[in-house]
């Protein structure tokens, strides 16, 4: 069951991801990106989530679609380049066994494992943190294929960072 701290956290940070992604206009006749990709020629971020709850990062994951897909970004001189890094808690939402999480998150899981796959397809690099997966007694063998896995997931995004990605965090 979601308390509701964990709720006000979720739609918290959707709220936030919205705005900073442009999903959502800042006020009232927002044009669109002209001042953030002034003089940008490429998308590069990756995504540093420990989100665990699968309703939050479903509803997360949305903007972070729309993040890579939108118009603007993809008018730049190069293709945009996105990874996303899973560790903490948010490993547990990458396993294919079903008793990983609650019986009545199940849903929510297959619906951002769905998303996950379908981002996969589109270029988006996903990795997950070894030692993550294995302080929450996951199975390695037994995690979504489509995630590659690494044993350090901040060497990971330190690497990333250092190639010029920006870094997004997801708590």
């Amino acid at each position: 069951m979601i308390t509701r701290q964990q709720l006000r956290h979720a739609l918290v940070m959707f709220i936030a991801i919205t705005i900073f992604s442009g999903i959502m206009p800042t006020h009232a006749g927002a044009q669109g990106y002209e001042n953030s990709l002034h003089g940008v020629n490429s998308f590069t971020a990756v995504y540093d989530v420990s989100q665990g709850n699968p309703r939050a990062a479903e509803a997360v994951f949305w903007a972070v679609r729309n993040s890579y897909e939108n118009a603007s970004v993809n008018k730049l001189a190069t293709p945009p380049q996105v990874a996303v890094v899973f560790r903490g808690p948010a490993a547990k939402l990458l396993s294919t066994e079903r008793n990983t999480v609650d019986p009545d998150q199940q849903e929510a899981v297959d619906k951002f494992q769905a998303t996950l796959r379908q981002m996969k397809k589109a270029g988006v690099t996903l990795e997950v943190c070894l030692y993550a997966v294995k302080l929450a007694g996951l199975d390695k063998a037994k995690l979504m294929p489509e995630i590659n896995q690494v044993d350090n997931g901040f060497v990971s995004i330190i690497g990333y960072q250092m190639q010029g990605y920006a870094v997004v965090h997801i708590p």
